[in-house]
């Protein structure tokens, strides 16, 4: 077909791209940056969907972790398991959901050895999307765990002080600090060959801060060498945080702390991992 100078088309030849494209309408908008996130994080939310058994880390791991802990030492730590419970939960909180951000870790490494991330990186869209929208989606996750922590908590006795609104403030502290935490692990899904690989520097990582840390026993019995690492650990910032906000009064100092910590993780391994998914 061609066109005439009236506009009128004739057998003849094919189609110009001009023609082609003035056809076709008005070209959609490009995506902005938050609709290409959540579509991401929807899409994390989708495999979790068709694979469930995702969903062990937050739902069988909070259960044990908190009854393990509790019984198992509560009476002696405490004298009884209901004033431990008390001290125990904001921590246990933080050990749950710190733990289980190396997943994000773990998936992402998961994709880029299928090579689905090589066919996101040839969109047009935002690049950074891909990566965000698998942290958000994992924000899910660790509500999810956060959920299941408190209510059974409530079971056991736990009444906190601050109430409902404390506990809400330090649940949403909580998913700030492993959202930030969480860059860490995708930077190394992008250094590491395997997903194996991730989850054993993880854990190597994950292990010290949280069983070093102020979760299950005052660091006043703890010797000097070990008080020292315990004071600076970024977990221990968190989880006073979180006890002083479920108290109602809040302590300034390991909430600014946890801030420091929070927007520095960020600011650290947020642009290694782009550069190393960009060159990826």
């Amino acid at each position: 077909m061609t066109t005439t100078e009236s506009g009128v088309r004739t057998a003849g030849a094919t189609p110009s791209v001009a023609d082609l494209l003035a056809s076709s309408g008005p070209r959609p908008a490009r995506p902005t940056a938050s609709s290409t996130a959540f579509s991401f994080g929807w899409r994390a939310l989708l495999k979790i969907k068709h694979v469930p058994e995702q969903l062990f880390d937050v739902t069988m791991f909070p259960i044990m972790f908190t009854l393990m802990f509790t019984f198992l030492f509560g009476g002696a730590l405490a004298g009884s398991t209901g004033a431990y419970i008390q001290f125990l939960l904001p921590g246990i909180l933080v050990q749950t959901v710190v733990m289980i951000t190396m997943y994000t870790g773990m998936t992402l490494n998961r994709d880029i050895e299928k090579g689905v991330f090589d066919r996101f990186r040839s969109l047009p869209m935002w690049r950074p999307a891909p990566l965000v929208g698998a942290l958000l989606g994992d924000v899910v996750r660790y509500t999810l765990a956060s959920t299941i922590v408190l209510a059974l908590g409530f079971a056991l006795g736990f009444r906190p002080a601050g109430g409902l609104l404390g506990m809400v403030v330090a649940v949403g502290l909580l998913l700030a600090f492993s959202f930030c935490v969480s860059w860490v692990w995708t930077m190394f899904a992008l250094m590491m060959r395997s997903e194996t690989a991730v989850m054993s520097v993880s854990m190597l990582v994950l292990f010290p801060l949280t069983f070093a840390s102020n979760i299950f026993v005052d660091p006043a019995t703890m010797p000097g060498w070990l008080q020292a690492f315990v004071e600076v650990n970024p977990v221990s910032h968190l989880v006073t945080t979180l006890r002083s906000v479920s108290d109602g009064a809040v302590d300034t100092h390991a909430l600014m702390w946890t801030g420091i910590w929070s927007a520095g993780l960020l600011a650290i391994f947020g642009p290694i991992t782009m550069r190393l998914y960009n060159r990826k």
